[in-house]
């Protein structure tokens, strides 16, 4: 079993493609639900490269759309959070209601404006999570989130009852898919992260590896029974096609971020924190202390494949069937993307 072609991970023409066949019809985690939470609200963000603003207009209907006036394509507004009566674009000023309806523009009378709008695109929450798809007819969140809801409060953790504790942001010199690929497997754990693998059960007959649909999971028991909390193991999801969901075992926590493109060999992106309010200060130092020390950790590999298959002197790599299985299904994801839109040598 062989890897997509290393030429795919430093290729330009591939990064354009998967922002336009990958990410364009993709759900986005781009923040905190209480952003927008009463009416006059508005999260102006990215959703896979896509700029988008995320309102709840005056009847108390969330809405979202993209972030670009109908007239001569500037962004309407900066990336931020706030409130305001209406979306206006400052090159013009044309403006519109946070419904998306165009309310006046200068000099309207020079063209017809009837019906003009904002392009809509689709938000969603889940619980304190606020969600964002550019494509206006997204299937629903929950066809792409599966059974993770059911898992994580099956696992103990009531995402009601969690408090964001803070958000963690980073760039990588690496293309997207290595710090996917690098997220989907451990096998690497008991070489690379020795304080992650002294806390979870990283052997390959305990590990858990599943993929279903849009998810692809990993379940890590406790190498001891768990002294704190009600949390038993660690769950360790990815929602195609860049989020990770990570739960430590212990108090209910929650960490929540997308991995995105910036460039062929780069990526960004962050992860924001919620804890139950219960949790002891000191075991989230310890916890935080410790997932900074994995990120580290990885980093170093991530960036260090990047250098690797930039050389082009290894056309790709081979699979391990079970132990990778969850990079087989992500690769797999991603050529189904692609389709024959691109061929590499």
């Amino acid at each position: 079993m062989r890897s997509l072609p290393w030429s795919w991970y430093t290729d330009p023409e591939v990064e354009r493609l998967e922002r336009e066949h990958v990410f364009r019809r993709a759900w986005q985690y781009v923040g905190r639900a209480e952003a927008v939470a009463d009416p006059g609200s508005y999260l102006a963000t990215d959703a896979g490269g896509v700029p988008v603003v995320i309102t709840r207009d005056e009847e108390g209907a969330l809405r979202a759309f993209v972030n670009v006036c109908r007239h001569r394509g500037s962004v309407l507004v900066a990336d931020g959070a706030g409130r305001r009566e209406t979306l206006q674009c400052r090159y013009h000023a044309w403006t519109y209601r946070l419904d998306g309806t165009l309310r006046s523009a200068p000099r309207a009378e020079e063209l017809e404006t009837a019906g003009l709008t904002l392009v809509p695109a689709t938000a969603a929450l889940w619980g304190p999570l606020l969600f964002v798809n550019p494509a206006a007819d997204a299937p629903p969140l929950a066809d792409t989130l599966g059974d993770v809801p059911q898992r994580l409060a099956d696992a103990g953790v009531d995402l009601a009852r969690l408090r964001f504790h803070g958000r963690v942001e980073y760039e990588l010199a690496a293309n997207w898919k290595v710090a996917c690929e690098n997220y989907l497997e451990c096998y690497h754990c008991p070489t690379a992260h020795p304080g992650f693998s002294a806390l979870v059960d990283v052997r390959r007959e305990a590990y858990r590896l599943e993929a279903d649909g849009c998810v692809a999971s990993q379940l890590g028991p406790l190498r001891a029974p768990a002294k704190t909390g009600r949390v038993a193991a660690g769950h360790f999801h990815f929602v195609w096609p860049n989020l990770k969901l990570n739960v430590y075992p212990g108090h209910p926590n929650l960490s929540v971020g997308p991995v995105l493109p910036a460039g062929p060999e780069r990526c960004r992106g962050f992860l924001d924190y919620f804890f139950d309010p219960d949790a002891d200060d000191a075991w989230v130092a310890e916890l935080l202390e410790l997932d900074d020390r994995v990120g580290h950790e990885d980093r170093e590999l991530v960036e260090g494949v990047q250098r690797g298959v930039r050389a082009g002197a290894v056309p790709d790599g081979p699979l391990l069937p079970e132990s990778e299985r969850l990079i087989v299904w992500f690769q797999e994801r991603v050529a189904d993307a692609l389709g024959s839109r691109f061929t590499s040598s």
